[in-house]
């Protein structure tokens, strides 16, 4: 196996300072991509079969709480992988019944682990996990590049996600076009075969030039036709821009530099141009197709030094805005993101990059635009035996709970990769349920994105059941502004009303039917016990109405 000093999730030191050891996500992707992966890692995610759901230990409701108090608003999220099969689909060429079956159990994980997220790669390599005018079927889902798989596998993750009331981000790769550099290898039909003079080999690898505009708008428009086409929650890019360098390798843009770079004093100044108008661009046109849908990208966890940059951070590993032309301050401060994931992939007290001292970084750059924070966790880490703590990313959570809220909020974590959460590595995820997850979490508001006029729902009553306690409750608003889900609220006994900020009272949130009438069972509802019950209207960005009148059961 070949360890890649820059991969995204290892910090390459600076000389003189002590070097982080493990496999880096990149590296994971390398291996997996020799078909060694599950080996070499010793990963155990067990049959993806529906009947052997992920049984991941979940804490009863009611238990009784420790540690940090709950929250009631934070995003909770995992990484469904499809690149080289990482998660999902778990090989090419399963039937559309398998994969359906397997995007089923990633659900139930996220429901079991009490998630309110994904983020789901549905074009992994300059491909498509949905019938796309502009692009291939991915290989990925057939073993095949360019056949139909027999289904649209995004409109069936939005629709199951949906269900579930589980926010759907689509995840892409904007430049990768193929994980090897052979272009005859892909359809005739690709854009890349038709446009070569688009594409560039590098480190074994094809990539659009990012330098081209029409290479560029070709992109945009394949993002931008999922965009319009499906009801995304959101669009979100990982920390691939320009290629992690390899050693020996020269990244081949020099004509088109001389082509496109007049005003540039170097070759580096302008390709962190063509990042950042890229960026701008994809976030200014994802507004004008659907304003609601979120914009948000994981870059690398260290933008820069402040060694090399009296802004940048405590830290003396690889700097995104130098190895991937990546600034990605300049792309919060410019508010040109809804959300900033960094990947801070590294254990609490790292010396070259400590998760402790990035993450207060990280909230004071957010806060200068309002975007929200939420933390990228190296959850495999645990699984490979880098973090020998089992309480690391629990106490993640903890630190990330404590960052100055008058600075800006950590508003959630987001886990890499699915297959690691179920296989609760050294029991890290049952701590971070016991801990941290005991109650579900509204995704947290976003209100520059809109607050749509909700009315307050009628809780009209709630009685015994043999599955617990059956609510009903009337969406009395006019269609046009219906509520896209519900959160439900109980407390013990006979109450006039219910504190809805106690994150203790929340017990779940329920996507709305489409109709009037609402019908929920409360199963986790106790035989002989009193309750109260109250019910708020949720828009599609999580904005909440006042609550319903109670009922008592």
């Amino acid at each position: 196996m070949t360890h890649h000093p820059t991969d995204p999730d290892e910090a390459t030191p600076v000389p003189g300072t002590p070097t982080p050891s493990g496999l880096g996500r990149r590296g994971f992707l390398t291996l997996a991509t020799a078909g060694v992966a599950a080996s070499t890692l010793s990963v155990t995610i067990g049959s993806l079969s529906p009947a052997a759901a992920a049984t991941a230990p979940v804490p009863a409701t009611g238990a009784a709480p420790s540690g940090p108090l709950p929250r009631k608003r934070e995003l909770r999220a995992m990484w469904i992988s499809s690149v080289v099969n990482i998660d999902w689909p778990s090989a090419a060429g399963l039937s559309a019944e398998q994969q359906k079956a397997e995007y089923l159990h990633w659900l139930d994980v996220a429901q079991q682990h009490r998630l309110n997220a994904v983020f789901v790669q549905v074009r992994p390599t300059a491909d498509a996990f949905w019938p796309s005018p502009h692009e291939p079927w991915s290989q990925y889902l057939t073993g095949a590049q360019g056949k139909d798989p027999g289904y649209d596998p995004l409109a069936f993750v939005v629709e199951e996600s949906h269900k579930r009331n589980i926010e759907i981000h689509a995840w892409y790769n904007p430049y990768r076009v193929s994980m090897q550099a052979d272009p005859a290898q892909l359809v005739p039909e690709h854009p890349a075969r038709r446009h070569p003079e688009w594409v560039w080999a590098y480190g074994g690898k094809l990539y659009f030039d990012p330098g081209l505009p029409e290479a560029q708008e070709h992109i945009q428009r394949a993002i931008l036709h999922s965009v319009e086409n499906y009801d995304l929650d959101g669009v979100h890019f990982d920390d691939y821009f320009y290629p992690y360098a390899v050693a020996g390798q020269t990244i081949p843009d020099a004509h088109t530099y001389a082509t496109h770079g007049a005003g540039f004093a170097t070759v580096e100044d302008w390709r962190r141009h063509n990042v950042d108008t890229f960026v701008q661009s994809i976030s200014q046109r994802i507004k004008q197709v659907k304003p609601w849908v979120k914009f948000g990208i994981s870059p690398f966890g260290i933008w820069r030094n402040a060694s090399t940059d009296p802004r940048g951070s405590a830290t003396s590993g690889s700097q995104s805005y130098d190895m991937q032309f990546a600034d990605t301050r300049k792309w919060v401060t410019e508010g040109w993101l809804d959300y900033i994931n960094p990947q801070i992939y590294w254990q609490i007290g790292l010396a070259v990059a400590d998760y402790a001292r990035l993450v207060p970084w990280w909230a004071e750059v957010a806060a200068q635009s309002g975007t929200q924070l939420f933390v990228g966790e190296a959850l495999y880490k645990v699984t490979s035996g880098v973090f020998t703590d089992p309480a690391e990313m629990s106490n993640h959570l903890t630190f990330t709970q404590q960052v100055d809220a008058e600075v800006a909020p950590v508003l959630g974590n987001v886990y890499f990769s699915a297959k690691h959460v179920p296989a609760d590595p050294q029991g890290s995820m049952t701590r971070v349920l016991e801990d941290h997850y005991r109650h579900p979490a509204l995704v947290p508001a976003m209100p520059r994105l809109g607050v749509s006029p909700l009315r307050v729902p009628v809780l009209a009553n709630a009685r015994r059941v043999p599955e617990g306690v059956r609510l009903h409750w009337n969406d009395t608003g006019p269609r046009r502004t219906r509520a896209t889900s519900f959160a439900v609220y109980r407390v013990e006994g006979d109450a006039r009303h219910i504190d809805i900020e106690d994150a203790t009272h929340l017990v779940a949130t329920v996507r709305t039917s489409g109709h009037v009438v609402q019908d929920w069972v409360d199963e986790t509802a106790l035989t002989g016990r009193r309750y109260t019950y109250a019910v708020t209207a949720l828009d599609r960005l999580w904005n909440e109405s006042r609550p319903s009148g109670v009922r008592r059961v």
